[in-house]
């Protein structure tokens, strides 16, 4: 385990492992590096991989005043750790922390993004929810908590939901419950630069589910749009969650999309 300080100071720890170039892990809501159990190992074969834990989340530090662009900095803090160049790869919540990471740092050769949430007006979590994550975590339901994320706000299907409870990653998942309704919060307020992101001139492979909610389309689609140089593989009967229900597909994607960076 390493550790790193970001920008305001927060340790941020991440795992290194295998060999060759390389390849940085962000995961998404409610988890943390043991996200990656089911693939990592196949990334391993091909390059060094160095998972990270997001602040408040496995061995990480936090703080407490928490914003986005502090996620920003310490994935772009990670990645100036290393040699380069680097090919990052971010999930869900994760995905639009290594978006904003890409803005930050000139050491990646790509950039890999499975379904990043983002709001343009539309209110990913509603009011309701974010009240009931609340409470959930006031009366000390962890579990409750990111059954809610699961179920109501993903819309993962019951059998995804049953695979995943049993997965590697579901104790850190119930850990880390309390970071969700500030990412919740977060991803509701954020709106993307279009500007900024418009000068992420780095190929960029976007991953979408062919079975996710229509939501993950409209917010592939502006991402295709607003980036120069991004591609779409689209994973038949795939929703959000393919790392662990398709690992074959998300890895065959990123291997090809590695395969013609060189």
């Amino acid at each position: 385990m390493k550790t790193v300080a970001s920008a305001d100071g927060t340790l941020i720890a991440y795992e290194q492992s295998g060999s060759g170039p390389d390849l940085v892990l962000v995961h998404g809501s409610v988890s943390n590096r043991t996200k990656w159990a089911s693939i990592r190992p196949r990334f391993e074969e091909h390059f060094t991989v160095t998972a990270i834990d997001r602040r408040g989340c496995g061995d990480s530090g936090d703080s407490p005043n928490y914003a986005i662009e502090r996620e920003f900095e310490d994935i772009a803090a990670v990645v100036n750790e290393l040699d380069g160049p680097v090919l990052l790869f971010g999930h869900s919540y994760g995905a639009l922390c290594a978006l904003g990471a890409a803005m930050q740092t000139g050491k990646l050769a790509g950039l890999v993004l499975y379904e990043p949430w983002i709001s343009e007006g539309e209110m990913l979590t509603s009011s309701e929810q974010l009240e009931r994550l609340d409470s959930l975590l006031a009366a000390g339901d962890r579990e409750g908590v990111v059954m809610v994320l699961l179920a109501e706000i993903v819309g993962m299907p019951p059998h995804e939901i049953e695979l995943f409870t049993t997965s590697p990653a579901w104790p850190g998942s119930v850990a880390a419950a309390h970071t969700l309704p500030r990412e919740c919060r977060a991803e509701n307020a954020y709106r993307l630069p279009a500007d900024r992101v418009g000068k992420v001139a780095m190929p960029v492979l976007l991953l979408l589910g062919g079975e996710s909610p229509p939501f993950a389309g409209k917010v592939n689609a502006l991402l295709e749009k607003t980036l120069p140089n991004a591609r779409t593989v689209v994973m038949p009967g795939q929703q959000h969650s393919a790392v662990d229900t398709g690992p074959d597909l998300v890895i065959g994607a990123v291997l090809g999309f590695w395969r013609d960076l060189g």
